[in-house]
């Protein structure tokens, strides 16, 4: 039985869906892969992260990952120094064209910074406030509604789920883990299904001494399993730009090694043809390896 590898791609910045996300489509036309992009839709607020430096860890990843080298002066003032562009309206052309390069498209966010800084705080009216601003954009430029979503920073609660459930997702992909399951919090169960990221992010390992980057090819090799759908978060600000060959050398050594690469709608339609098989898990606030704060984990 081959390995199985979904790839599914966040999308935060406008410069990252400006040249990042064009990248990543021909490094993936010329290998024949499938992948999932999630976009942000609103406006580009990524210079207000900056409130993530009291953040315990946060300036000790900003300074090993190049966050400036990755990202871009300008990215790093949008919404501050400078004017926050509207990603969505901005870049209606390049979105479309990843759909009808034949990639699977959805939801990250609406604002980026506001999700994953504050939905945590926000009540109920607002988050949904924020999802339905992301959907309606999202129709604007597909004509379609959004059949899944993946949260920034894998931050999630029992009020974005209840907001999932609202929407009629055909799956989501919010939290770290290692199984597709049905999320449980305080004990309420949603039927939004839940396909986990099984694997670190390069931003987790990049710049870290244990994982010098020559070898970290070998160590996602390393990762891998035959027993599960491997799920592969990446960001077009990072695998599509600053490390764009580094991620070529990883589909590269996959495609070699025979590795199938699947769509995540088509792995969650053919979990659900049999969703009494599917496990219902406690969705759980934790820190992972190599990420600043807390985010939303499968429990074990």
């Amino acid at each position: 039985m081959p390995i199985r590898l979904a790839l599914k791609i966040d999308v935060d910045t406008d410069r990252g869906t400006r040249i990042g996300v064009p990248n990543l489509v021909r490094d993936l036309q010329e290998f024949e892969l499938p992948a999932c992009f999630l976009f942000s839709l609103g406006p580009d607020q990524t210079g207000r992260a900056i409130t993530r430096i009291f953040r315990p860890g946060f300036f000790k990843k900003v300074s090993r990952t190049s966050v400036v080298k990755l990202y871009g002066i300008r990215t790093l003032l949008n919404g501050t120094l400078l004017p926050a562009p509207h990603i969505g309206r901005r870049n209606t052309r390049i979105l479309r064209e990843v759909r009808d390069a034949g990639h699977e498209v959805g939801i990250h966010c609406f604002n980026h910074y506001r999700w994953q800084d504050y939905v945590n705080k926000l009540p109920l009216d607002a988050v949904r406030a924020e999802f339905i601003a992301a959907r309606a954009e999202f129709l604007r430029i597909f004509g379609t509604e959004a059949q899944t979503a993946g949260a920034p920073g894998w931050q999630s609660n029992v009020r974005s789920r209840q907001i999932y459930d609202e929407a009629g997702l055909l799956y989501s992909s919010d939290v770290r883990g290692s199984t597709p399951f049905f999320p449980r919090i305080g004990g309420q169960v949603f039927r939004t299904l839940e396909i986990p990221s099984t694997l670190p992010t390069f931003d987790e390992l990049l710049g870290r001494p244990e994982y010098p980057e020559e070898k970290i090819v070998a160590h996602y090799m390393s990762l891998l399993r035959e027993d599960r759908t491997n799920v592969f978060t990446l960001h077009a600000e990072i695998e599509g730009m600053g490390k764009r060959q580094l991620f070529r050398a990883l589909l590269a050594e996959c495609y070699n090694a025979g590795v199938e690469f699947i769509r995540l709608d088509d792995l969650a339609r053919e979990l659900l043809n049999n969703r009494t098989s599917i496990p219902t898990c406690d969705q759980v606030s934790a820190e992972i390896d190599g990420r600043s704060g807390n985010v939303a984990v499968q429990a074990q």
